[in-house]
């Protein structure tokens, strides 16, 4: 320690400067305490933007400051929350600029497993009041899935219990993300190998996987502790790939377990559960199709018991023809006598008829009706024909010229009436009235008739004898009022 050696007269106490007390007071704490184990309770907790974490620790009668810093506080294994009971490791150091000492921590763990328990107790009842562990988002597991991503420890017996049980069942294609299942890196490296199955391409060069299996063999709770972290709990929620949670043995239960969408009590049942037998596959497939057969030769003898049944009740073909082929028998027989007969008629009815048809008669006949024709054209004569055509035209022109007048009459008479109609109307139409100095209030398409309503419209559009005018209202009171004479108008309000 420098110190200032020069007293005032009459003083043998040195005097010390600020910095100087203050190096002092931090260089006897850190050299006096250096690394130091306190434990406590989480008390305020507070993240700075910068990453650094700021909290404190404190019993029943002390608060220590508690400083992690941005680069440690990925190092930590159990995050600081308020309320839990821990114990922190570091440094104890002073901060001049504010005459503080505080605890630079460089690990927390939780004090005793009932802390832990209650930790994992309270994250539990906040993760299901957010709905994490309902039932209706649980996805279905694949019967057969093709690819299966587990995300697990490369070394250990858990990733070789899987890929033995696999092969035996129903070999698959497995894609492994190695992590670390215990300390500090673990439930980062689990929530990231999540989130990065579930990044994967469908059938891409690297293809995503069709389910996921998270496995760790059993431990203590603070070994399977990395499981029990939000951020693992959130990406198996997040995740759309079915996933089985294989944690532990069939007695560790963990909060990964309550939001995956299947629980195995062991890595070994995590593959059962994955996949089927093949064998018993292919032996359900053979007895599948053994019944299929039978069914379908069961079904053909039915039919063919049901045709026979109905071709009993059938009559015989021959039956079916024998009253046919006696009547062709009987017609066959009278064919002969019924010609014969036919043509004799015929015959007798030809002589009757040709009796009397004679030369002499035939021509009397055709000379009778070539006089009748002569006769009939010598009345037809060209001339008499041109004539009544000619008479018939002129009487066709004298009706064309006397609808032409009518027409023309009827037209002026209507051409007179329709006149006199807009007369009438320029006499008794609003356009008269503007002449007169009134005018039709409207706004927009609607007509305004009141006060009142102009009052509640921000335009108006005002219409006068020579054109129309957009004015705003104002909320000034009219120059005068309407006079209860003034006609109201056909087409709006005049004033």
């Amino acid at each position: 320690m420098d110190l200032i050696d020069d007293p005032q007269p009459g003083q043998n106490t040195p005097e010390y400067t600020v910095s100087e007390i203050s190096g002092a007071v931090k260089r006897t704490l850190e050299g006096e305490f250096g690394r130091i184990r306190v434990r406590g309770e989480v008390g305020r907790v507070f993240r700075a933007g910068s990453g650094h974490l700021y909290y404190d620790v404190k019993d029943d009668r002390n608060v220590l400051a508690c400083t992690t810093w941005k680069g440690q506080v990925a190092q930590l294994s159990v995050k600081p929350e308020e309320g839990l009971e821990v114990i922190v490791t570091g440094r104890l150091t002073a901060f001049g600029a504010q005459s503080k000492y505080n605890l630079n921590v460089e690990e927390v763990t939780v004090a005793g497993q009932g802390a832990l328990m209650a930790l994992l107790e309270k994250r539990k009842k906040q993760l299901a009041a957010e709905g994490l562990f309902d039932a209706s988002r649980k996805k279905k597991l694949p019967f057969l899935p093709g690819i299966i991503g587990v995300v697990t420890s490369p070394q250990g017996a858990v990733i070789r219990d899987i890929l033995h049980r696999l092969r035996d069942r129903f070999p698959r294609k497995v894609l492994i993300w190695p992590v670390a299942v215990q300390g500090a890196n673990c439930a980062p490296e689990v929530a990231r190998a999540i989130a990065g199955f579930n990044r994967l391409t469908p059938g891409g060069a690297l293809p995503r996987p069709d389910l996921l299996i998270v496995a760790r063999g059993g431990g203590s709770v603070e070994d399977l502790w990395g499981f029990n972290e939000e951020i693992v709990a959130r990406a198996a929620a997040a995740s759309q790939i079915p996933l089985i949670s294989a944690v532990g043995h069939e007695t560790d239960t963990t909060l990964i377990d309550y939001v995956a969408d299947m629980r195995a009590p062991t890595p070994t049942a995590a593959a059962e559960l994955a996949v089927p037998v093949r064998m018993e596959l292919i032996a359900w497939a053979e007895a599948m199709g053994g019944r299929l057969s039978r069914a379908a030769a069961s079904g053909v003898r039915q039919r063919q018991q049901r045709l026979a049944d109905l071709s009993r009740a059938l009559p015989r073909k021959e039956s079916l023809l024998d009253t046919a082929r006696q009547r062709f028998d009987r017609t066959a027989d009278r064919l002969d006598g019924a010609l014969t007969a036919g043509v004799q008629r015929r015959r007798l009815h030809l002589s009757e008829v040709a009796g009397s048809l004679r030369p002499g008669l035939l021509n009397r006949m055709i000379a009778a009706h070539r006089n009748a024709f002569q006769a009939r054209a010598r009345a037809l004569r060209p001339a008499q024909l041109q004539t009544r055509l000619t008479a018939e035209r002129e009487a066709l022109t004298r009706l064309e010229r006397r609808l032409s007048i009518a027409a023309n009459a009827q037209q002026q008479r209507r051409a007179t009436a329709l006149a006199g109609a807009e007369r009438m109307l320029a006499t008794l139409g609003y356009q008269a009235t503007l002449e007169r100095g009134y005018a039709v209030v409207r706004s927009g398409t609607d007509l305004v008739t009141t006060r009142a309503e102009a009052s509640g419209h921000a335009a108006l559009e005002i219409e006068f004898a020579d054109g129309r005018l957009e004015v705003a209202t104002t909320g000034a009171r009219p120059t005068r009022k309407t006079k209860p004479e003034d006609p109201p108008g056909g087409q709006g309000s005049l004033f």
